[in-house]
């Protein structure tokens, strides 16, 4: 699949590919116990994130199942590092993907992986042609769940106990939208509201 254009540029958020200069940004929410148990490496020091900021900055094309692109999410108005989203392509034959985010939790509540997300989901959908996308989280993780549900994605699933983690029962969330969806939606919300019956 051909790479997308970058950086892809939201109303208050610019989405490119990681550089090997965002170690710093990027420890500062790796290394934090509260994020730790979503992250695909495990990072708690320099090296650590250091070697997770080199996967991130090899993932770049979707070439095949498997594959993840992962981009940083940086604020326009001063090109700070809030956070990252990435889409990992799962199945081929059903065109899905799921859709993964982090926000360092000091510029959460502000509506970055809401705009994130959605670029994601216009990346997946209208670049890559995916007709799934999916998306899970703890079922702790309410903030996520709300996100999710406020996108218009569907619960699909929950796992209850489905996993230990650090001791405890772990619960899963699983959310999805369809391709045919995300559009309606997208130009639902598009139409004046006079013209709406």
């Amino acid at each position: 699949m051909n790479a997308p254009d970058l950086p892809i540029v939201t109303e208050r958020l610019s989405l490119r590919y990681f550089e090997k200069t965002d170690l710093d940004a990027v420890m500062a929410y790796h290394a934090l116990p509260e994020v730790q148990r979503y992250l695909d490496w495990k990072a708690r020091d320099k090296v650590e994130c250091k070697a997770a900021l080199d996967g991130m900055c090899a993932q770049r094309r979707l070439n095949r199942p498997g594959d993840t692109l992962t981009l940083a999410v940086e604020r326009q108005a001063d090109n700070l590092l809030v956070g990252q989203v990435s889409l990992r392509w799962t199945d081929a034959t059903a065109a899905q993907t799921e859709v993964r985010f982090v926000v360092n939790p000091m510029y959460r509540r502000q509506g970055y992986a809401s705009e994130a997300v959605k670029a994601a989901f216009d990346l997946g959908f209208d670049h890559y042609g995916f007709h799934r996308i999916f998306a899970r989280c703890g079922a702790k993780n309410q903030a996520s769940a709300r996100l999710m549900k406020g996108l218009g994605m569907r619960l699909e699933a929950h796992y209850r106990e489905h996993a230990l983690f650090q001791g405890e029962w772990d619960e899963e969330l699983h959310f999805a939208i369809l391709d045919r969806e995300w559009r309606r939606g997208t130009k639902i919300k598009e139409i004046p509201t006079h013209l709406v019956a």
